[in-house]
C-alpha cells in the first residue's frame, strides 16, 4: 500500500482509491480517540485545513503536529491531507488523535469515588493522604495509580493528565483530560481564570471582615524551599474567603468554617494566605503557630482542614458550563460536631 502524497492525499491499492473512513479501516481506526470533525462553510472557503482547525477547535500547533505524522491523523472527506491543503465549502474536515496510555504509571486498584465521567474528562473526589501524581521515589499509592487501573479494569486507553493538583492532605475535586486536545482546552481554561474553583476550611480565629479578598504575592522561603511565604517580590497570588459561620470554644478561643475562591493557584495558596492574615487552618503543621493549636480539634483530623468542594468549567465538546460538588468529607464533620455541641474532651 502506497500514499501519494499531492495537495491532497488518496491511499491506492491494485490501483483503486480507498477512503479511510470505510468499513476495512475500522480496525485501524480502533487506534485512535473519536474524530474532531467540522463541515467547512462558505466562510471557510481557500483556507488551510490547519486554519480552519484552528478557528473551529482552538487546535495548538503541537497537537496539528502530532496529528500530521500519523495515517489517519488529518483527512478530508476521508482522504489523508497535507495540513496546508486548501478546503472548499461543505467538506468534511478531521483530525483523529492517536489512543495513548500512562505506560510508565504502575496500575494499581483502589477505591475511587468518581463524580462525573465521559469520554473526555474524568472527576474524581480525591481523599486525603494521596498525592495526584507519582513523584520521584513514590511510584505508589498515587491517585495516577488509581485512575489508571481502572481504566485499565474497563480496557480503555487513556493517559493520565490533570489539568491541576491538590496538596497531599487536601482533599477534593480533581479534573483528569482523557486526551491531549481536552487537556490544551481545560489548560487553556485555567489560564484565563474561567475554571472555578471552591475550597472550604477550618480555621482559627473569626476572619474580619467576614468577605475579603487576599492580594499577596506569594514565593518560596529562602530559608526552607519546603515552604512559601507571602513576599512583594512573589508571583501575584489572590484568594476570596467568605465566613460562613463562627464558633466559639472558650472565652478567648473561635473558629471558623470558610468558603474559598481561588483567583490564582499557587502552591500552599490557600494555607499561606489564611496563616499571612492570622488565621490558620486547623491540622496545618507548617504554617500556624503552636499556642493557638486547640488539642481536642485536632485530634479529630490527621491533616489540614481544607477541601476542594466545588469546581466548574466550560466542557471543551459541547461548551456547556458544567459544576460538581464533593460532600463534606468525614473529619470536617466530625470537627463541626463539636464545636456545634461544645465537645470537649476530658
Amino acid at each position: 500500500m502506497t500514499i501519494r502524497w499531492t495537495g491532497r492525499v488518496v491511499k491506492q491499492s491494485s490501483g483503486e482509491k480507498h477512503k479511510y473512513g470505510t468499513e476495512e479501516n475500522v480496525d485501524l481506526l480502533a487506534d485512535y480517540y473519536e474524530p474532531l470533525t467540522v463541515i467547512a462553510t462558505s466562510d471557510d472557503e481557500g483556507k488551510t485545513v490547519r486554519e480552519v482547525l484552528e478557528k473551529t477547535f482552538g487546535m495548538s500547533s503541537k497537537l496539528l503536529a502530532a496529528a500530521r505524522t500519523t495515517e489517519f491523523g488529518l483527512t478530508i472527506n476521508e482522504e489523508r491531507v497535507y495540513i496546508s491543503a486548501p478546503v472548499q465549502a461543505g467538506e468534511v474536515v478531521r483530525l483523529r488523535q492517536l489512543k495513548e496510555q500512562s505506560d510508565d504509571i504502575l496500575p494499581q486498584a483502589m477505591p475511587l469515588s468518581i463524580i462525573y465521567e465521559d469520554d473526555y474528562i474524568l472527576v474524581v473526589n480525591k481523599p486525603a493522604g494521596i498525592v495526584v501524581h507519582p513523584t520521584h521515589g513514590h511510584y505508589t499509592n498515587t491517585l495516577a495509580n488509581g485512575v489508571v487501573a481502572y481504566w485499565q479494569q474497563k480496557n480503555e486507553r487513556f493517559r493520565f493528565r490533570p489539568i491541576h493538583r491538590l496538596d497531599e492532605e487536601t482533599s477534593g475535586l480533581v479534573v483528569i483530560a482523557k486526551n491531549a486536545y481536552i487537556h490544551h482546552q481545560l489548560s487553556e481554561q485555567m489560564q484565563q481564570g474561567i475554571v472555578e474553583k471552591h475550597y472550604i476550611a477550618l480555621v482559627y480565629g473569626r476572619p474580619e471582615p467576614s468577605e475579603r479578598m487576599i492580594d499577596a504575592p506569594i514565593d518560596r522561603d529562602p530559608h526552607n524551599p519546603h515552604l512559601r511565604i507571602v513576599t512583594a517580590k512573589g508571583y501575584p497570588s489572590q484568594t476570596i474567603y467568605t465566613t460562613q459561620q463562627t464558633f466559639p470554644w472558650t472565652d478567648n478561643q473561635m473558629v471558623s468554617l470558610v468558603q474559598l475562591k481561588l483567583l490564582t493557584g499557587r502552591t500552599h495558596q490557600i494555607r499561606v494566605h489564611m496563616h499571612s492574615i492570622g488565621h490558620p487552618l486547623i491540622g496545618d503543621k507548617l504554617y500556624r503557630e503552636d499556642s493557638r493549636v486547640i488539642t481536642e480539634l485536632e485530634s479529630s483530623i490527621s491533616r489540614h482542614a481544607l477541601h476542594a468542594q466545588q469546581l466548574g468549567l466550560i466542557h471543551p465538546m459541547n461548551k456547556n458550563f458544567m459544576q460538581w460538588h464533593a460532600p463534606m468529607p468525614q473529619d470536617f464533620q466530625n470537627i463541626l460536631t463539636k464545636l456545634q455541641k461544645g465537645i470537649r474532651d476530658e
